[in-house]
């Protein structure tokens, strides 16, 4: 999300309606057949549940406990018999022991091979990624008396020393054994595949959440740090006054937020939640930075590797999101610098493209290796590119040049690589269809707020409860998004969105900008504070929340956690939290609830069955683009380059010479070290891959990189050769070259 976005064309208000997501009529995603009977349906509203399971009431919130039969206390339960007096003899001990050890073998061994071991089992293949990283783990037996699995009430243990209960009434269970760390048998519930097994686009279904703030920093998400200095309004202000601050700890500052803002709690919370991914958003100096940027680099990365670590200890699947760009791809605060566009825009837009491209490939080879390609099965490229003012043809060429470097890096087909997620540039979905025909595993990943359409959004929301609850809310969200997301999935391919909240206002701290006022009516008091929220507000928002699951189907919430204003230490954009709302009771225990939600408020339209094109998802095809596409789009750089003044001479833009060193992210380090069979990797997939990483030339002057777009143009080459100009290799023959080599497969 942003603040001072455009007004969204992603789908506006449409009169066709979304359908459910299961025309069958079940609500329970496709699950193993071991695994326990789900609960009964019954004729509900919602054409959902109309009860969870028994397990589940220490995540279920009081209202709907109390509309539940199951959670009745039995007033019929019969007293214990009063205990006797232990008989204190040898055979006793003898026989208590024996007993002893048969019942936990008889537990024990049952949990094993009927439900751990079948579940793994069942799923054959891999997931969407590669290989299974880290095996099995037969190979490498845990330390004696450590514990490496466990389910709904085990004990963790992190490595700080911290303790807590695993809740999960979903059949997840956990998975840590430090003599094989990248063991991949972990599942976050019981319809979602171990991370060893194939995801199976079209019929499991993304419930996630975005971990924003964490590594980019975001004024409304995490307010304290920018309340306490005044004049930061986005990271690079924000880090040039931090790093002033000595007396404060500098730039240290950040990295104690890396280390607390996001705990192994959290991740272990999001998967007994119901979810089974993340949107992980990072930023670009997790790489590196150049001397005139103000960032902390590199410092974030071994906290990166800490949560693909937790989230594979949970069986939770990442799309990692590089959600900032050298020069800002839209402007906006939290890409980097609040301001002008200069990434494919200006006098430096192609010099920061070539820097981007560089990190888009760095950050390939790393998640591309067969520790990491299961944990992170999609890569967003390059998060909300506002392509009114970088131009469509533009980042179309520039889309086909990043798929082209990722898949001569990966190789071609299923099992090679991530798939490569793409923005909707606030264009929508239906300007995307057909878009590149014939690609390797392309997702179009949209991102629809009702906060952000321009409208003031003062419709209620608080007005009943069942049905009634959310006032027109519930009805747009099932309108707005639904038909765009099901034709999407036929015109284009696999399309998630990305981001979505609760928020349908402007109201949140920070929410449209430090500095900038919220609008909605008289006062944005009421929704700064939710605990003046009272039962038919929380409805609201509850039946809201359930018709824009619905209607997206495959979605990440915008985002897990937001923090403490300063001022008031509560949370002041409470409908951005998803945590909060878990919490509070506005958010469902169980996103399974929201099947069915658009088609009980009367919602019909198109449907999707569920089958993409065969190269859509790495089947035949994959990676062999239709001529049209081609003769386009692969003409690099693009022309024209927009924000130039009239009369410029493209071929005079600066740009930088790949001499130098490239900067390898590093794999992580383990205490205690793994078993020796155990490899870690070296950052880097493709060993053939030897190209060197853009820089400067010696004695050349650029313009400012991130304020170019008014600079005067330069009236003589320098360096004195340009980028080349020429038609990229045709794709299938890429193809053939590439699809089956031997080094993709290990």
């Amino acid at each position: 999300m942003s603040s001072s976005r455009p007004d969204s064309l992603a789908d506006p208000f449409a009169t066709a309606p979304n359908t459910p997501l299961n025309p069958n009529e079940t609500l329970e995603p496709p699950r193993a057949s071991f695994l326990s009977p789900t609960p009964e349906t019954v004729g509900s509203p919602r054409d959902s549940y109309a009860q969870a399971p028994e397990n589940s009431s220490p995540l279920v919130p009081e209202v709907e406990k109390r509309n539940n039969e199951n959670y009745e206390q039995d007033s019929t339960a019969s007293s214990l018999p009063k205990k006797r007096l232990l008989i204190r003899r040898p055979l006793f001990w003898l026989i208590a022991l024996a007993i002893l050890a048969i019942v936990v073998l008889a537990v024990v061994l049952p949990v094993y091979f009927v439900v751990i071991k079948p579940h793994n089992s069942s799923y054959n293949g891999t997931s969407g990624g590669g290989t299974s990283g880290g095996g099995s783990g037969s190979g490498n037996p845990a330390p004696a008396g450590v514990s490496t699995t466990g389910g709904n009430g085990s004990l963790i243990t992190t490595v700080d020393g911290t303790k807590f209960t695993y809740l999960n009434p979903f059949g997840g269970i956990w998975v840590d054994n430090p003599n094989d760390p990248f063991n991949n048998d972990a599942y976050p519930n019981s319809w979602t595949p171990p991370l060893n097994a194939s995801w199976t686009w079209g019929v499991n279904k993304i419930n996630g959440v975005n971990l924003g703030g964490l590594f980019v920093l975001e004024p409304f998400i995490t307010p304290a740090l920018y309340q306490k200095y005044s004049g930061a309004v986005d990271e690079w202000t924000l880090s040039t006054l931090m790093a002033a601050d000595t007396a404060s700890g500098g730039l240290d500052q950040l990295e104690a937020h890396y280390n607390t803002f996001i705990t192994e709690q959290d991740i272990a919370e999001i998967a007994g939640a119901g979810l089974n991914w993340i949107r992980l958003p990072i930023p670009f100096w997790a790489i590196e930075k150049w001397d005139f940027e103000p960032f902390l680099e590199k410092v974030c990365w071994p906290y990166i590797l800490r949560v693909f670590q937790w989230a594979r200890k949970y069986g939770i699947r990442v799309n990692l999101d590089l959600h900032t760009i050298p020069g800002s791809q839209n402007g906006y605060n939290h890409s980097g610098k609040l301001g002008s566009i200069n990434f494919l825009n200006g006098v430096m837009g192609l010099a920061n493209a070539q820097r981007a491209l560089d990190y888009i490939r760095i950050i390939t080879e790393f998640i591309s290796q067969p520790e990491w390609v299961n944990v992170v099965p999609v890569f967003s490229i390059v998060n909300e590119a506002l392509v009114s003012t970088i131009g469509t043809d533009q980042i179309i060429t520039f889309y086909l040049l990043a798929h082209d470097t990722i898949r001569n890096i990966t190789g071609y087909g299923e099992g090679h690589g991530p798939y490569i997620a793409i923005h909707d540039g606030f264009l929508g979905t239906a300007a995307w269809a057909d878009f590149l025909q014939g690609s390797d595993r392309i997702i179009l990943d949209t991102h629809p707020y009702f906060a952000f359409d321009g409208s003031s959004n003062g419709q209620p929301i608080a007005t009943g409860t069942g049905l009634s609850a959310g006032g027109i809310w519930p009805q747009q969200a099932c309108n707005a998004w639904g038909p765009g997301m099901n034709t999407s999935q036929t015109a284009f391919g696999v399309t998630i969105a990305g981001e979505f909240s609760d928020g349908y206002n402007q109201c949140g701290l920070y929410l449209m900008g430090v500095g900038n006022t919220d609008s909605y009516g008289d006062s944005c008091s009421l929704f700064l504070d939710s605990s003046q929220w009272n039962a038919t507000m929380k409805a609201g928002y509850y039946e809201f929340t359930l018709a824009s699951m619905d209607a997206l189907q495959n979605w990440f919430f915008w985002t897990w956690k937001i923090g403490n204003s300063s001022t008031t230490n509560t949370v002041q954009s409470p409908a951005w939290s998803y945590q909060l709302g878990l919490q509070q009771g506005w958010i469902p225990t169980d996103p399974r609830a929201a099947v069915g939600t658009c088609a009980a408020l009367g919602a019909a339209g198109p449907q999707f069955d569920g089958t993409y094109a065969a190269y859509q998802t790495g089947g035949p095809g994959a990676g062999t683009i239709v001529p049209s596409s081609v003769s386009s789009y692969s003409q690099y750089p693009p022309t024209p380059i927009n924000g130039l003044t009239a009369g410029a001479i493209q071929s005079l833009l600066p740009t930088y010479t790949s001499t130098s060193a490239v900067p390898t992210l590093p794999p992580p380090t383990f205490s205690p070290s793994p078993s020796p069979s155990v490899s870690a990797g070296n950052g880097w997939f493709d060993s053939g891959d030897t190209g060197l990483a853009p820089t400067e030339v010696q004695g050349c002057t650029y313009p400012n990189a991130w304020d170019a777009v008014s600079s005067a143009m330069p009236t003589a080459l320098c360096p004195s050769t340009a980028i080349v100009t020429t038609a990229a290799t045709p794709l299938s023959s890429l193809t053939v070259k590439k699809r089956y080599r031997s080094d993709r497969e290990a």
